[in-house]
């Protein structure tokens, strides 16, 4: 974010958790609440007048609900980043909010430092699920994913990354930080947040979850249960 304060906007129909996380989140420097909205329908106008880099959006609201409103705002505003919050790990909250545009999903009984690391990860363009989740959504869009070749049949476009790149896109789906992808390689965070910019670019996608799909996809890396450490 250049420095500049994050600002963020809560979607909530229940006053007591739209107070809890808007003292939770300002008393970080770095972060700003400019709005508070009950719904889905004040969440898309709310986006629109105040200009928020972040919403944080439950899925259950009256008037709209929060995967259509998440689908509404990514429509108008595609640089506005959505994390859904909801109180259940249901697997149709998690695929359809993922489809609709969100940038991460997290269950509202998340620590409070959880919390603002969603926030702060998804102002800078990082997709925030656990890799236990990534399975999840890949299982579901890839089918459990192709055999090694198949990448290039379904017109992946991954010959277009660098072989750096490809090491990177590589440990991106295996659920690896920035930092951890940098200490493997020996080289400093910016050079792997250059590389993982420019992953994006190549395949045309808007976060790390659509990059991780691509990589599964092409065959990359083939599905395999993730390590319980890494939760």
């Amino acid at each position: 974010m250049n420095g500049a304060r994050v600002r963020v906007l809560l979607v909530d129909d229940q006053p007591l958790l739209l107070q809890g996380f808007a003292m939770i989140l300002s008393v970080e420097d770095d972060l700003e609440v400019v709005g508070q909205v009950g719904d889905g329908a004040q969440a898309v106008e709310a986006v629109a007048r105040l200009r928020p880099d972040v919403v944080l959006m439950d899925v259950q609201m009256p008037v709209l609900d929060g995967v259509e409103a998440t689908r509404r705002i990514i429509a108008d505003h595609p640089d506005v980043r959505v994390v859904v919050l909801t109180t259940f790990d249901r697997d149709d909250y998690l695929f359809d909010a993922l489809e609709a545009g969100a940038s991460g999903f997290l269950l509202k009984n998340a620590d409070p430092d959880d919390l603002v690391q969603a926030v702060r990860a998804a102002a800078d363009g990082h997709a925030l699920l656990a890799p236990e989740v990534t399975m999840r959504v890949i299982t579901r869009m890839t089918g459990a994913g192709p055999s090694e070749g198949e990448g290039e049949e379904r017109g992946i476009p991954l010959p277009m990354l660098t072989g750096r790149e490809r090491e990177v896109l590589e440990q991106v789906a295996r659920g690896m930080s920035n930092g951890e992808i940098a200490r493997a390689f020996f080289v400093t965070e910016a050079t792997v947040k250059t590389h993982v910019s420019n992953v994006l670019a190549k395949l045309g996608v808007r976060d790390r979850v659509q990059a991780v799909i691509a990589a599964y996809e092409a065959g990359l890396v083939s599905p395999r249960p993730l390590s319980r450490d890494r939760a």
